[in-house]
């Protein structure tokens, strides 16, 4: 090795390890990190271990819904963005519709299974389509939008590789959950349907990780706009300026010929 290899090995290093941290900071962003989690869980299983200690399914369903409009709360006093807690509550809320219309604690879990079977098939049909779900929710976060479509094929081969697995991975969970809906009591459902909250999801979060840590770098679209539209200001300005020393010019070469002309009558 050389004295002028080592600088370009740290540099692509470096280079690297941006490259992860940036991935890792929108994987965080886009999924809601430790409090998205935390606001996934909390509502069932307060209403599984409430459930579970008195079968009062009003309790148990009132208790779930104010937790989660406790968190939407908590989100709009720190200021911060409150997606999350809102897809909980609405989450939330049609579980105890369907609970308190057909009076079956067991139907508190129907619509997040419904949801979840079907958002394992949106990732799987999107990508078989070539417009892969996981690129769709991550391109605006790194700023790239849909460039990865047409202009960075290795990305778009990472988002599909992460679709496919995301759509596996809940398959795999509905495969679980729908039998024991059928078979299981409220408990036993409550209790596997909590358990199974967190592990497949950070399962595909690390799949993708993994993936896009090895895909080319996003191709940042609100640069390359910005970027335009300066190199548009410069082109007008440089016109206006070269406008007005024709101008400029105009003016003296005719003031010239003016004085020109009037010497020519003098003499």
């Amino acid at each position: 090795m050389t004295s002028l290899d080592k600088p370009t090995e740290d540099t692509q290093d470096t280079e690297a390890d941006d490259a992860r941290a940036v991935t890792e900071a929108a994987l965080f962003e886009a999924f809601g990190g430790v409090r998205g989690m935390v606001e996934t869980v909390l509502p069932g299983l307060l209403f599984v271990t409430i459930f579970t200690l008195n079968n009062d399914l009003h309790m148990s369903a009132i208790a779930a819904l104010a937790v989660s409009l406790v968190l939407v709360v908590v989100r709009l006093a720190m200021k911060d963005t409150v997606k999350h807690a809102f897809g909980g509550v609405f989450g939330v809320a049609f579980g105890v519709v369907f609970a308190m219309m057909t009076d079956n604690a067991k139907n508190f879990y129907l619509p997040g299974m419904l949801y979840t079977l079907g958002l394992a098939m949106a990732y799987i049909v999107t990508s078989l389509a070539g417009v892969p779900l996981i690129g769709l929710i991550l391109g605006p976060v790194f700023k790239e939008n849909l460039s990865w479509r047409t202009r960075n094929p290795g990305r778009k081969k990472a988002y599909t590789k992460a679709s496919y697995a995301w759509g596996l991975i809940l398959l795999g969970k509905s495969a679980i959950l729908f039998p024991l809906y059928w078979w299981a009591d409220t408990e036993q459902l409550g209790w596997v349907l909590v358990t199974l909250k967190i592990p497949p999801f950070l399962l595909a979060v690390w799949l993708t990780w993994v993936f896009l840590a090895k895909a080319p770098a996003p191709i940042d679209v609100f640069a390359e706009m910005e970027a335009a539209e300066k190199a548009e200001e410069e082109r007008a300005e440089r016109e206006k300026a070269e406008r007005e020393a024709r101008e400029g010019e105009a003016v003296e070469s005719s003031a010239a010929d003016s004085a020109s002309g009037g010497r020519h009558r003098k003499d």
